[in-house]
Order: C-alpha cells, then sequence, then structure tokens
C-alpha cells in the first residue's frame, strides 16, 4: 500500500509517499480501508522533529484522522466489513498511520461514520472535536457562564463554540473580522477581533472577565487575562500553558481514544450539531504538497488527503 511517512526530521518537503507493507489487525483491531485522512498541526510536529522516533525505526507514519470503511477485523471484532467509521488514531510515532492506503486502529479508537456525510468531511471530525468536547469538560461551566473562546474560527475552536452552545453557556468568540458572522451563525453570543486587546476587549462584555478561557489559538497569557479572578484556563497545546495568577485554575487538555465520546460528537455530526469543515482535498500522492500548505496556515477548515 502507499503511506505518507517521514524518513528525515525538516520541512514539509521531508514527507514521502512510500510502498509498504499493509497491516494485519491483531486482537480488538480493526483494519480502515481509508477514504480519507485530514492533516493536523501534530504531522507537522513529526516532520519536524519535535517528536523523535527511535534511531531503529526505518520511517514514521502522519496522520491521525481518518475516515472510510472496515476492510479486517481482529480477533474480538464484530464489525461488518464494509461499515462506515471514523478513527482517532492518536499514537504519534508509529511506521504508518492514517495518511495512508490502509490503517490499523484499536476498537477504542473508532466510531461509526455520520450517516449520509461525505467521508471526506467525517475525517474532520475525531480530532479536532475531541479536544474541543474534553477542554470545555476542563470547564465545568452552567448555563449561563460565560468562555472565552480564542482562534474560534479554527478546527478546535470552531467545534468548541458548537458544542458550549448546546451547553447553554455564552461564549466570546475571537477571530479575524471578516469570521464574525461565521461564529455567531456557529452559536457565539459576542465577539472580538484578534487585532483587538484581548482583555480589555472581552471586558467591555463581561467586565469582570469570563469564567473559562478554552485558548484554541495558544495564546496563553494575553487570553488568561481575560479570566475573572478564580476562573479556569483551559490549554489544547503543552508548550503554552501560563503561570496561574488571581487564583485562576490552568490546565492542560489532551487527546486521546475515547471510542463512546468520539461516538456522540459522530452523532451530533449527524444531526447538523457540529459542521465539519474542509479547506482543501489533494491526492495522497501529493502528500508533500498538502503538508506545505499546512505549514502556510490561515485555512478555514482542514485539509484532507484522499488515497
Amino acid at each position: 500500500m502507499r503511506a505518507a511517512v517521514v524518513r528525515k526530521s525538516g520541512g514539509p518537503e521531508a514527507v514521502e509517499v512510500l510502498e509498504v507493507p499493509i497491516p494485519e489487525p491483531g486482537p480488538f483491531e480493526v483494519r480502515i480501508k481509508v477514504a480519507a485522512a485530514a492533516l493536523n498541526p501534530a504531522d507537522a510536529a513529526v516532520w519536524a522533529g519535535v517528536f523523535k522516533p527511535s534511531a531503529e525505526v526505518e520511517y514514521t507514519g502522519l496522520g491521525l484522522d481518518a475516515a472510510g470503511t472496515v476492510d479486517a477485523v481482529g480477533l474480538g471484532v464484530s464489525l461488518e466489513i464494509g461499515t462506515r467509521v471514523i478513527a482517532f488514531d492518536s499514537a504519534v510515532l508509529r511506521p504508518t498511520k492514517a495518511q495512508a492506503e490502509y490503517l490499523v486502529t484499536d476498537l477504542n479508537s473508532i466510531a461509526l461514520a455520520p450517516e449520509s456525510m461525505d467521508l471526506t468531511l467525517a475525517a474532520t471530525i475525531p480530532l479536532n472535536a475531541m479536544t474541543a468536547s474534553l477542554a470545555l469538560d476542563h470547564l465545568p461551566l452552567r448555563p449561563r457562564d460565560t468562555v472565552l473562546v480564542t482562534g474560534a474560527a479554527g478546527a478546535v475552536g470552531s467545534y468548541a463554540i458548537e458544542l458550549a452552545r448546546i451547553r447553554g453557556v455564552r461564549i466570546v468568540a475571537q477571530g479575524r473580522p471578516e469570521d464574525e458572522q461565521f461564529l455567531r451563525d456557529r452559536g457565539a453570543t459576542w465577539f472580538v477581533s484578534r487585532d483587538a486587546d484581548l482583555s480589555a476587549a472581552v471586558r467591555r462584555f463581561v467586565p469582570a472577565g469570563v469564567d473559562g478561557v478554552l485558548d484554541a489559538a495558544a495564546l496563553g497569557a494575553p487570553a488568561l487575562a481575560a479570566v475573572r479572578d478564580g476562573g479556569i484556563f483551559v490549554s489544547v497545546r503543552a508548550d503554552v500553558v501560563p503561570a496561574a495568577q488571581r487564583g485562576v485554575m490552568v490546565r492542560l487538555t489532551t487527546a486521546g481514544p475515547e471510542g463512546t465520546r468520539l461516538a456522540y460528537l459522530s452523532a451530533l455530526a449527524e444531526v447538523g450539531v457540529l459542521t465539519p469543515r474542509v479547506a482543501q482535498i489533494l491526492p495522497l500522492a501529493q502528500a508533500a504538497e498538502a503538508h506545505a500548505q499546512l505549514a502556510k496556515g490561515g485555512q478555514r477548515g482542514r485539509i484532507v488527503v484522499v488515497p
């Protein structure tokens, strides 16, 4: 099969598409014939050398998100061949991953894909929606409480707004001026421009400061300044965790395999509560170009490769 891999760290040009053996599923694992795989910043961390495999590893696969159909199953798995699924393959360093013609992953990392949704769209759900959902769980907000979502028009941020809306939370969304209507349509109560002084702009709407922040844009201290005394700040990146102050609790969210949560998020997408977005579709053969586009940033929605 063909798979996007990295053999030596560098820029996106380090991404290669190689012919590699088709993986076989073990007990409680499934093999997915991949229809689409989304690109995420974690992929860039692999080719940039942030995650370093052992010296004995010939190549490292790319891709955490996939959508496709069950192709083979291991012992203990009762899924039918041909079942449409989405997968969050959270193990970063493995020889092949989601950006390939086939993916083997464990049963707890998959869920049924939203019915009638194109699998290219469905492939953008797992990592980003899981991260948004877990981050909101770290913000135990009640209806009418307030939350600031930075980078709200990005993949994690936009899912966070839609998930916060169904919890009855009032949302301050931060983004580019041209994103305002999109964010209000998703459920934002107020909008602040990323060009404004963040704390001052937020406090025009919520004078004491918001009850919590989901810092999807990894702003750190400027976002923490918008939280009320004793509130909660949640980061989604381990390298951007500001020091606690004014009694604000600082937490870090990292997503892992959680089949029940993924199934819930897939169901929300099926009924239109979550809105997957694709910015660009490229063939797997052009994986290096896809990663070069990822490195440029600024996309609204995910770049997706299709085998």
